[in-house]
């Protein structure tokens, strides 16, 4: 009786679970069963690895083959397992040692000859690999430098499985050759991503470089909302800009994650493993270091946005956009259940999927920015047009953004359309995403200063009953806040906000706490109603 096991990695959303793979021949009639609640794609493990040892100069054991996934209780799927559950048949047969095997993680698929094919979510599984204590990965030599990034972990990537065995048993490792052709795409990466996905889904890095980086100087005019776009990058408040068709809102949102400050080490692990998870990774790419912008369509799903599927749940749009900027564009067409369920992420920074397959949490802390007209047809409130919508549309309209939602959002601008002066005139004073940015910077290392010593890193993440007891503004500075809560224009929850980007536009100006002039251009920018305050940030 032969007996080897080894290891690999079972994902749970972007969370991964250490399987060990156990491989067991007994005397009897030949046969192949594989156990441990694999799904459809793990089933079919069988044959590839079968087909996969044969061509790769391997002998199949004709003996009673039983393969085992252990916890068998962890739902398991995809055709990463297949690596491991050869590797286990290998050394279950003695072709190689299966002390050798015991103590290595391995991720990837077999073609039928035997080439290793990369699968998606990769980083998360070396990730709980190292979590584990396992310091030896076997991977795919396409996603060896995404696994790479994982520290104190030694990687191997393999194109075969002809040279892993050779590595295994200390033979001369064989050369392979490259199935790519010159001038085209690498069909060994089709594994990486899933069908669709990519640009068209609305997940986008910011480009770091160039002429086709969007940039603030070429918005005309919009002082309020260049200057919310500004106060929400510096603090990450939650920003909703409302106005007519045309005005730039669109335009402004593509600009956001360019004011933002490059991803930490951490935050761009975390970032690459919920892409590599969803298969928008982009191939070549195996680290994504810049704020990532999401932009779903309003046709999108509760299960889109928030994540789901069948079976396990997926990383929704408020996953992929996790450490950067979720734009919502015509926001009360969305579905009014797909909005409320935003509330969650909003609050705790990740969200809860629950399905009858199992329960996920998944990272969801993002900057949120909705766009929206001020009717169906967008031109109520217009001078010298004329709005077709009755009043009960367009109420009924504006009230599909429920209140708790926009209680939870900071800032709200009203965006006015561009006059012909702005847009044709020449804009020589506008600053460009550059010189915002670096004020943005300073903000934050401000913040970052103030609030070292505790688990908060930006002026959004502070809860307000820190802000009213341990920072607080100068004396009298929050009269007129108290005034608007007293007569309902303020929730209790909507002051805590207040206080938040009040601090904010104090970092932005430099101030050691809020004055009463900061606290004012907070109204304002949560309000819409005007304060008598300048509108540039920093101007107080």
């Amino acid at each position: 009786m032969g007996f080897a096991r080894t290891c690999s990695v079972a994902l749970v959303g972007v969370e991964g679970v250490v399987v060990e793979v156990q491989a067991d021949l007994e005397p009897g009639v030949a046969a192949f069963t594989l156990v441990g609640l694999p799904d459809k794609s793990l089933v079919e493990s069988r044959d590839r690895v079968r087909a996969a040892v044969v061509n790769s100069g391997g002998e199949w054991p004709q003996k009673k083959l039983t393969v085992g996934l252990s916890p068998a209780s962890v739902p398991k799927g995809g055709s990463g397992f297949d690596l491991a559950v050869a590797c286990a048949v290998l050394g279950a047969a003695e072709r190689v040692d299966p002390r050798e095997i015991a103590d290595l993680m391995m991720i990837g698929e077999l073609g039928l000859d035997g080439r290793v094919r990369p699968v998606r979510g990769v980083l998360p599984a070396v990730l709980a690999a190292s979590e584990a204590g396992y310091r030896q990965v076997v991977v795919p030599e396409q996603t060896a430098a995404e696994a790479a990034l994982v520290p104190g972990v030694s990687v191997l990537g393999v194109r075969s499985l002809r040279q892993l065995i050779a590595v295994l048993t200390d033979e001369p490792v064989p050369e392979e050759e490259e199935t790519q052709e010159l001038g085209r795409p690498d069909p060994m990466l089709a594994g990486l991503t899933v069908p669709g996905a990519g640009m068209g889904t609305g997940v986008a890095a910011v480009p770091g470089t160039g002429a086709g980086r969007p940039d603030m100087a070429e918005v005309a005019g919009q002082r309020a909302a260049r200057t919310a776009l500004e106060v929400a990058a510096a603090g990450g408040h939650h920003l909703f800009l409302s106005g007519p068709p045309g005005a730039g809102k669109t335009m402004l949102a593509e600009r956001l994650p360019g004011l933002l400050p490059p991803l930490t080490q951490q935050e761009a692990l975390e970032v690459t493993a919920v892409h590599s998870v969803a298969g928008v990774l982009p191939p070549g790419q195996p680290l994504v270091e810049s704020p990532p912008y999401c932009a779903p369509h309003h046709s999108a799903t509760m299960a889109a946005l928030v994540g789901g599927g069948n079976g396990l749940p997926r990383p929704g749009a408020v996953s992929l956009a996790h450490r950067g900027v979720l734009f919502l564009d015509e926001a009360p067409e969305f579905s009014g259940k797909a909005l409320d369920a935003l509330r969650q992420p909003l609050e705790s920074g990740h969200v809860v999927v629950a399905r009858s397959a199992g329960m996920m949490r998944m990272p969801a802390r993002f900057l949120l920015m909705l766009a929206a007209n001020p009717c169906p047809c967008g031109r109520y409130g217009l001078v010298g047009d004329v709005c077709e919508c009755s009043p009960t549309t367009v109420r009924r309209y504006q009230a599909r953004l429920s209140g708790p939602l926009l209680d939870r959002v900071d800032l709200r601008v009203h965006v006015e359309a561009v006059s012909r002066a702005e847009l044709t005139g020449a804009r020589a004073g506008a600053e460009d995403s550059v010189s915002v940015a670096a004020r943005v910077r300073e903000a934050r290392e401000r913040a970052a200063a103030r609030l070292q010593d505790t688990p908060w890193r930006l002026n959004s993440e502070v809860p307000g009953h820190e802000l009213r007891t341990r920072w607080q503004p100068f004396p009298g500075a929050l009269r007129e806040a108290e005034r608007d809560m007293e007569r309902g224009l303020l929730t209790a929850r909507g002051l805590d906000r207040v206080l938040r980007v009040a601090w904010t536009v104090a970092d932005l100006a430099g101030h050691d706490r809020p004055a009463a002039q900061d606290i004012a251009q907070a109204l304002q920018l949560r309000t819409g109603i005007s304060r008598g305050v300048p509108v540039a940030a920093g101007e107080c």
